[in-house]
């Protein structure tokens, strides 16, 4: 079965159904014996090459989409220069931050400087895409600049095959993967993923905490934690997050099961545990603040004092939040306020879809509501903290929400029979179309992007 495959099983010992197994006298080997190790060593090949390409797929897939993605950014909209400077130029803005804690290190003075200086301040970014980086810089000998993109490009690789990996655990038909990979590569902001930015590395940690959180083999467990450590400790959305797997036992077992907490969490202690891991991320870096300068959350300080973040967390029930007018190419911040607008939408229409009784689908609606749980926390916290900024940047957070919901709704689509013609032509048609749109907008933020305008 589809959903049985787990990444984790190209790694244990084959199981070879039905072999028997009899002990016999010691010396010279019986004729069955002969033939059982030989049936049994075939079939161990079978299964082994079986899983091997069952994963190669994936993997060659997520890799072929990275280096389109890639070949658009680079070999067609970067500036006409040599390739070398082409491919820099996807340094941008928030990489230079990353750069220089890649450079010196965590620095600041307390209380943070009130603009932003990183030479004074850089405690604004969470730890893991930085500490990633530097190890590839120290292990391979590059430059800053080239370890951020070969970590971000790398991890917009496995975040590709963790969205193939989920189609066919789903057994999502070829169609819908295409889809789904057009509606994704299309989002405005979807060329962050090979930036040298945290995008990559927060959805590919996010998309394989989920996988492995819900694969049924023992390992997968510890991939689980560990995916979920790196995720909380990329972005601080990845604390509430990290709470995707006690969402998803709570959902499976209902809510009546909380009436007895002790047997709940005796049942259910693999996915507190998991949790508890991922969190660990976070508050690593909250303990290594406290430890280094009296204050755990310098992070929330210098996002104060530099960039005057100051969280409204009333400013997503606010109808004055929402903007509702086509926003001009040459202002960001007006996109971002649309998209703010938009994700808003995209998350009441998917909650409709689910819930009217006439469309709605209960199976695997445990995975898809904790899939809409990490999203929602995502919109949340990212309208809270970007509000009092006129939604600044919110076209890039958002963006993460986007990608979770198409690949929610990929599970929900495909439990429906194929439909009719005139319905599938219209799918067809308007994936298209959104596609063309989203990247004709795409490509005009890539080309200002790479001449180091400022888009999200």
């Amino acid at each position: 079965m589809g959903s049985d495959i787990a990444l984790s099983e190209t790694l244990g010992a084959p199981h070879v159904p039905g072999l028997a197994v009899r002990i016999l006298p010691a010396g010279k080997p019986h004729l069955s014996q002969k033939a059982c190790a030989s049936s049994g060593a075939v079939s161990c090949d079978y299964e082994l090459m079986s899983r091997v390409q069952r994963l190669l797929t994936p993997l060659l897939t997520g890799l072929l989409v990275t280096l389109l993605q890639l070949a658009m950014a680079v070999g067609l909209l970067a500036p006409q220069e040599p390739i070398l400077e082409r491919y820099s130029a996807l340094v941008q803005h928030d990489s230079y931050w990353f750069m220089n804690i890649i450079d010196r290190g965590y620095q600041t003075i307390v209380p943070p400087v009130d603009h932003k200086v990183m030479e004074l301040s850089n405690v604004a970014f969470f730890p893991a895409y930085p500490a990633i980086a530097a190890l590839f810089r120290y292990a391979f000998n590059v430059d800053s600049f080239a370890a951020l993109l070969i970590t971000a490009q790398l991890a917009t690789w496995f975040f590709w095959t963790y969205f193939f990996l989920f189609c066919k655990r789903w057994n999502v038909s070829p169609a819908l993967q295409i889809c789904g990979t057009l509606l994704i590569v299309a989002h405005p902001a979807a060329f962050f993923l090979v930036a040298g930015y945290s995008e990559s590395l927060f959805l590919m940690t996010l998309f394989g905490f989920i996988y492995w959180s819900t694969a049924k083999s023992r390992s997968a467990k510890i991939w689980a934690a560990l995916h979920g450590f790196l995720m909380s400790a990329a972005r601080i959305v990845g604390i509430v997050c990290a709470l995707f797997p006690v969402v998803y036992a709570v959902l499976q077992t209902g809510w009546r099961g909380l009436r007895e907490p002790r047997k709940w969490l005796r049942e259910h202690t693999a996915a507190v545990g998991i949790t508890v891991i991922a969190i660990c991320g976070a508050i690593g870096f909250f303990i290594y603040s406290q430890l280094r300068w009296g204050h755990w959350d310098i992070y929330m300080l210098t996002q104060a004092a530099g960039w005057g973040i100051v969280p409204d967390y009333l400013a997503v029930f606010k109808p004055g939040s929402y903007r509702w007018l086509v926003p001009a190419l040459n202002d960001p911040t007006e996109a971002s306020q649309l998209s703010m607008t938009l994700g808003g939408l995209l998350l009441v229409g998917i909650a409709l879809c689910e819930l009217v009784p006439a469309i709605r689908r209960r199976a695997g609606l445990p995975l898809r509501a904790g899939i809409y749980f990490c999203a929602a926390a995502i919109y949340y916290l990212s309208v809270s903290g970007v509000a009092c900024v006129n939604m600044e940047s919110m076209l890039r957070y958002e963006f993460c929400v986007h990608a979770l919901i198409v690949l929610a709704f990929l599970n929900f689509l495909n439990q429906f029979r194929t439909p009719p013609m005139l319905v599938r032509a219209f799918g067809i048609a308007a994936v298209a179309f959104f596609t063309a749109a989203g990247l004709c907008v795409q490509g005009w933020y890539v080309w200002n992007f790479t001449r180091g305008n400022w888009v999200a």
